[in-house]
């Protein structure tokens, strides 16, 4: 802030000038002290000047006694995984009233790097929803997956200084952090002054302690109540997630009391587009906590100042002078929908619309497309039979963590083949940044498949292609499809296409309208629902099962990982 714009603010302050806009009738949330207020609320530009009564503005909005509360922060997101670009991915949170974000950009980095982040940087620039980077600790995860690059401490602390970073992102490599492993250690070291984002699933104990003690203060993998206390009462900040696959709100809410709340914010992780726009984003997860019991200015704090004080983002999260005029108006705090949100003091969505001219950042996308490079010809499935039972990976419905499911195998002709009976289907993880042709096969339980296949380059966190099926000639064409797309998600019947969303930025994202991808998705949907899959979104279930830091067993391009063990196992078992 210069000169002449502090003392701009401070005119109007004193009252001595008009506001350029002057919000009145407003019951403004105060969420420092609990409170409900009448009051007016005086902005200068960008920034609220005084909030109470007595001001006059040079434009002057009636709010007709609506709530007036912060906008909404979420505090853990990857924005690729709503396969839209920033600026249309803004189109589809900032009018359910969120106008700023903690993104983790390690999807794109694990495709194309440094020159991922800094393209995810260009284009999210000057929106009207602040887009705030960690910066990814983990590319790849683990030595256990093959990314697309990878990135040590020295990369990262080159990045540290760019506008808009914060820290680091969701430390995922547990066990290099617990026990000081080089590699994790310096990065570690190297951000031990600022923030770092924890990522502990079911970790618990010393494990735990030693965890929390090497630096990571935030933690988005709670699943029980107990989890999250103890998470908690080590000092984190919990972050309570909502995402597509990953359902985790309602079984953490009893872990919320007035005592410890502050120490409590929200987050959606990973959503598609149609929940994104639909269901809605952090306001989705106020609805849900209010109507399960939390009382609504505990949740409004948790979707606003605890978010903010967490990052240390001192310039937003409440209404109140010198903080950023980032303002939603809704008619109710039980049952919260935005009908206004400013940003920055100007209105910029009504009625879950985007008003007026949103810019579009320029970003050069040359860096990130072409990015599957995969030999479809030279590819083999074939699994021939080294025993009688296997491990096969189970799928929990809206849950990202799986299980290890020891099964009988369905052996023809010495090969293990799929087994729609009892809803077992071969799966498979190929290497698609190097050309490698490196390929992990095994088997899913639950997915629900009777039929086809379906197949994406979305497969965290490396995003080599994954691929589900009931035969290989099915696998096969729904991997043909992926690499023609240039990236994407599809499903396949009798070897051909049926329905999908080209993902041509980084095999991630579409260079279409949020709505557009939003159509394509719900079409996708619809007909892997005609083959057989039950589940709300498989394709998000299908690419987590390549996620070797996430319990219990996964699959990468390397084979297949006891994630407790940290470690590969044998598809078959002795």
């Amino acid at each position: 802030m210069n000169r002449e714009t502090l003392l701009h603010i401070l005119a109007i302050a004193r009252g001595d000038e008009p506001a350029d806009l002057l919000l009145t009738n407003a019951r403004v949330v105060n969420v420092f002290t609990g409170e409900v207020l009448d009051a007016d609320v005086a902005i200068a530009g960008e920034t609220i000047a005084a909030v109470g009564t007595g001001y006059t503005g040079k434009t002057t909005l009636d709010l007709g006694g609506q709530y007036l509360v912060p906008g909404l922060i979420d505090t853990h997101v990857h924005v690729e995984s709503s396969m839209a670009i920033p600026a249309q991915f803004a189109r589809a949170v900032v009018p359910h009233g969120v106008t700023t974000v903690v993104s983790d950009p390690h999807e794109i980095a694990n495709v194309a790097g440094a020159a991922g982040i800094r393209y995810m940087l260009e284009a999210s620039e000057g929106l009207p929803l602040t887009v705030f980077v960690n910066l990814p600790s983990c590319v790849p995860a683990t030595h256990m997956g093959t990314a697309g690059a990878t990135l040590e401490a020295d990369d990262l602390l080159a990045l540290r200084d760019l506008p808009r970073v914060l820290g680091l992102a969701e430390f995922m490599n547990v066990p290099g952090a617990v026990l000081g492993l080089p590699g994790a250690l310096e990065k570690l070291l190297a951000f031990g002054d600022g923030h770092i984002d924890g990522h502990a699933p079911g970790v618990s104990g010393p494990w735990l302690q030693a965890y929390v003690a090497a630096g990571p203060s935030t933690d988005h993998e709670s699943m029980t109540a107990e989890e999250a206390l103890e998470k908690a009462r080590l000092g984190m900040h919990v972050l309570v997630r909502e995402a597509t696959a990953a359902r985790n709100l309602h079984a953490l809410i009893p872990a919320i009391t007035p005592e410890n709340a502050r120490r409590f914010a929200f987050a959606t992780d990973d959503r598609h587009p149609a929940d994104l726009i639909e269901e809605g984003s952090i306001d989705h997860s106020l609805r849900l906590a209010i109507a399960a019991g939390l009382p609504p200015m505990t949740a409004l704090r948790m979707a606003t100042l605890n978010a903010a004080e967490t990052f240390g983002l001192t310039d937003r999260g409440a209404i109140g002078p010198g903080r950023r005029a980032d303002l939603v108006v809704t008619p109710s705090l039980t049952d919260f929908r935005a009908v206004k949100v400013f940003a920055g003091g100007k209105l910029v969505a009504e009625n879950g619309a985007p008003v007026g001219e949103w810019p579009l950042p320029q970003a050069d996308e040359s860096r990130v497309r072409g990015s599957i490079h995969v030999d479809v010809d030279a590819l083999s499935f074939r699994i021939p039979a080294e025993g009688t039972r296997i491990r096969a990976i189970g799928v929990i419905p809206d849950q990202i963590v799986t299980d290890e499911r020891i099964m009988d195998a369905t052996i023809v002709n010495g090969e293990a083949i799929s087994d729609v009976a009892r809803d077992l289907v071969k799966m498979a993880t190929i290497e698609r940044h190097n050309h490698t042709g490196r390929i992990g096969l095994g088997f899913v339980h639950g997915l629900g498949l009777k039929r086809g296949a379906i197949a994406g380059s979305v497969g965290h966190d490396c995003h080599n292609v994954t691929v589900a099926g009931v035969n290989d000639a099915e696998m096969h064409a729904a991997v043909r499809a992926v690499k023609d797309l240039g990236g994407g998600l599809v499903a396949v019947l009798d070897g051909k296409v049926i329905a999908g969303v080209p993902l041509p930025i980084g095999g991630l994202m579409s260079d279409q309208p949020v709505e557009v991808v939003r159509a394509q998705m719900d079409a996708l949907l619809d007909h892997v629902k005609e083959l057989g899959s039950p589940h709300h979104d498989p394709f998000m279930h299908l690419g987590f099962l390549a996620l070797e830091v996430i319990p219990k067993l996964k699959l990468t391009d390397q084979g297949l990982v006891d994630v407790e063990k940290f470690d590969f196992v044998d598809l078959w078992v002795s």
